[in-house]
Formats: structure tokens, C-alpha cells, sequence
């Protein structure tokens, strides 16, 4: 919207051709799935520079090892080599930016869903996703990683079936393999395999931080339309 002067009044003119601007609440709207999720693995790299050392493999080892380290390593007050930890805090703002992220994300795909009963669970999914996943920087750690993951796991469940009913082939294989990533990383936590866990966990955090972001802004209701099983109408 441009503005001309009438009168020593500025009257507001809109163009000829229509075409309408986008005020920068609605572009903050639009992309703040885009900008949690950059800002929050922007300050959980951060982090991981600061991180003095220190890992379950070695505990005089300097600084963060991304395929030793865990990411709860970042939150404690103090690094696994006894030093004061400065990374913390950039690692909890990162994850609270994170963790919105992906509660708006179900909450948006809330609203695409043809199913209201799948439109209802993926917004309850995605408020209670938000609290529990912050939660994992606490003392709850282990608890809340476990109803977390449930949370995640059933709102990508769910995202996949409508996903599966439409003819967005990438996106399908896409779902399926996070899925699998996402079930083997739970299967290696439960077994204790803390080896490869640690880089299965970043794996498993980048795929579904990529899927989020492609769902996000590269799918929309009209994909679903006819995606509506009768099994969870």
C-alpha cells in the first residue's frame, strides 16, 4: 500500500494491480516455524562451542564431540569434566526457541487436517509438546524425554497417515524415514547403546527439524482434502 498527499493528508492508495503487502506481523506469522527453529539450532551450536569438555567416553575430553556428546549435556550446570558450564544458558534459550518450533508446527498442521478428530489431536499435541520438551532440560530429564517422545511420535503418526492418503510421494518417504530414524534412536535410549546413541540423537533431531520445516512450508490444506481415512474421522 503506497500514500499521496491530498491536502496536507496523507491518504493511503492501493495498487493498481491488486497485489497486497504483507504487514510485518503476517510475516512473522507465516514464518515462525522458520524462525524459532533457525534462532533455536543457531544458539544450541552456540552452545556446543562454549561447552568446556567432557563426555561419557572420556571425561577429560575438551569441548563438545558431536558424535560422544549428548545435547542434555549442554543444560547441566556443570560440563562431564568438572568445569563450570557456560553453554547453559545459551542451550535452554535455544531449546525453549526449539521446542515452540515444533508446537507451532502441529498446531499449523492442525489446521490442514480434514479430520477434526486429527485437527484436535495435533493441537493438543503441539501445546502439551511444548511444555514436556522444555521440561528435558530439568531434573525430569529422563521422564520427560520419554512422554515427549511419545508426544512427537504421535503427532508424526498421525501427520503421516494424511500424508500417506495424498500424492505428495517425496513427502511420504520423507515421514516414513523420520519415523523409523525416530523409532530406532527411542529403540537405542531404551537398550542403553550409549555409543551410537549420541549420533543417532543429532541425526534423528536434524531429519525431523528438516521435516518440520518442509511439512511447514511446503504442504497445505488443499493437499489433504481427500486425505481423510474413516478409521479416525
Amino acid at each position: 500500500m503506497f500514500f499521496w498527499q491530498k491536502k496536507n493528508r496523507l491518504v493511503p492508495v492501493t495498487p493498481k494491480n491488486g497485489s497486497k503487502q504483507l504487514t510485518m506481523k503476517q510475516i512473522v506469522k507465516k514464518y515462525s516455524v522458520l524462525i524459532c527453529m533457525f534462532i533455536g539450532a543457531s544458539l544450541l551450536v552456540i552452545a556446543t562451542l562454549l561447552y568446556p569438555g567432557g563426555s561419557l567416553a572420556d571425561k577429560n575430553a575438551i569441548g563438545f564431540d558431536w558424535s560422544k556428546n549428548f545435547i542434555s549435556n549442554l543444560f547441566a550446570p556443570n560440563a562431564l569434566n568438572g568445569m563450570k558450564n557456560p553453554s547453559r544458558a545459551w542451550a535452554i534459550i535455544g531449546m525453549a526457541f526449539h521446542v515452540v518450533g515444533n508446537g507451532l508446527f502441529f498446531i499449523h498442521m492442525s489446521q490442514k487436517m480434514p479430520s477434526k478428530h486429527a485437527a484436535v489431536v495435533l493441537k493438543y499435541v503441539g501445546a502439551a509438546n511444548m511444555l514436556f520438551t522444555f521440561l528435558i532440560v530439568t531434573v525430569l530429564h529422563d521422564i520427560m524425554v520419554t512422554i515427549s517422545s511419545t508426544l512427537s511420535l504421535l503427532g508424526l503418526f498421525y501427520v503421516t497417515v494424511f500424508i500417506l492418503k495424498t500424492s505428495l510421494h517425496f513427502w511420504k518417504f520423507c515421514c516414513v524415514v523420520c519415523l523409523l530414524i525416530f523409532y530406532y534412536t527411542l529403540y537405542l535410549y531404551g537398550s542403553g547403546n550409549w555409543g551410537l546413541l549420541a549420533i543417532m540423537q543429532k541425526v534423528s533431531f536434524i531429519c525431523f527439524m528438516l521435516l518440520v520445516l518442509g511439512l511447514e512450508y511446503f504442504t497445505s490444506p488443499e493437499d489433504f482434502k481427500q486425505a481423510v481415512p474413516k478409521a479416525i474421522q
